[in-house]
């Protein structure tokens, strides 16, 4: 194997959140996740399993479903929850009304997207820990086209937020990540800045954490045609007005998977993502340097069977562990589960 490392075996437990024969629980961070203490909530899709040699091992001619898990003991044990929010396209979404309290404890806000690269996108919220939501609302920001939305969004007061997401490239096709913003509780989105060049390929899925200093972080899934998948990071210290590269967080992650950035109680940075060339897995990387710099690559999972797995989202527990929950695959090519890593960094 390569100089990757695995945390010791008593730090590090894997527990299934969804699993049922004949589905195929997918893509969490195409949803989100959330948590208050030890209750954590996150969204997956269930899907209908069927073998497939070059693309996910779903069936397409059967429903796609949008599910939750919800945990009320730290991430060890899990209870499904079904189907909430509505399924996307039904119903059509609507203008916001009335402006959010996004301070609200119990607040939850979910941005998701209709099209699987170009939108359009639609957001929910929540204010009872995601055991209602509310919305569709549709999604707009001047200057962005065709905005592909997963829940990425930074809240700085009552009425203010932060999100991030992709828009089309010049050329039509994704993705270009963007910071908007909106200071009326979710009534309206104005664009704050482009992040980045414009790609060859794409740079899309960002997950970003607020610093100390006005500063904001934020990585990105990139993928060119002629290079591996990376994720890349960027600085901003004004507030998302302006961006600096600080290069690869982490190179070479095989065939592309988004990142999950959690800022940790003690001030270092936890990346965590799938690994999509052998040995398959969830990895992870350590910053103490507000992302500048990241440490050597730490591995939660090698045993997976395909590549078909990944699109992790974090979250810290109370106790200092992190909750890593993903989707994943094996022994078997019908095990398609959606499962998670309780462990320290």
């Amino acid at each position: 194997m390569d100089s990757a490392k695995k945390p010791d075996a008593h730090e590090r437990q894997n527990v299934i959140v969804y699993k049922e024969d004949g589905r195929y629980g997918g893509w969490p961070a195409n949803h989100g996740i959330w948590a208050w203490g030890d209750e954590i909530v996150v969204g997956f899709t269930a899907a209908h399993y069927k073998p497939a040699k070059n693309d996910h091992a779903v069936d397409r001619t059967k429903p796609f479903e949008d599910w939750q898990a919800r945990s009320l003991d730290g991430g060890n044990t899990w209870q499904i929850e079904k189907p909430v929010p509505p399924n996307l396209g039904e119903p059509s979404p609507t203008t916001l009304q009335n402006s959010l309290d996004l301070t609200h404890p119990d607040f939850a806000m979910m941005f998701r997207h209709g099209s699987i690269h170009v939108g359009p996108s639609r957001f929910y919220v929540t204010m009872d820990r995601c055991k209602t939501w509310q919305g569709p609302y549709s999604l707009h920001v001047e200057g962005i086209d065709k905005i592909a939305a997963r829940t990425d969004y930074i809240v700085l007061g009552r009425r203010e937020c932060l999100m991030f997401a992709s828009g089309a490239k010049a050329n039509d096709k994704e993705g270009r990540p963007f910071c908007a913003r909106t200071d009326d509780g979710g009534l309206a989105w104005r664009l704050v800045s482009l992040i980045g060049p414009e790609p060859e390929g794409f740079v899309i899925m960002p997950s970003s954490v607020r610093l100390p200093g006005n500063k904001i972080l934020t990585t990105l899934r990139h993928k060119d045609p002629t290079r591996p998948g990376s994720i890349d990071a960027y600085l901003s210290d004004n507030g998302g007005k302006s961006w600096k590269s600080l290069g690869e967080a982490a190179p070479n992650i095989g065939g592309g998977n988004p990142p999950s950035l959690v800022l940790l109680r003690d001030g270092r940075l936890c990346l965590t993502y799938g690994y999509r060339a052998k040995p398959f897995g969830i990895r992870a990387r350590i910053s103490s340097d507000e992302g500048r710099t990241w440490g050597e690559e730490i591995v939660l999972r090698d045993d997976g069977l395909t590549g078909d797995l990944g699109y992790p989202r974090s979250v810290q527990r109370p106790d200092g562990k992190v909750v890593t929950a993903y989707y994943f695959n094996g022994p078997k090519d019908s095990d398609r589960a959606i499962e998670a890593t309780v462990w320290r960094p």
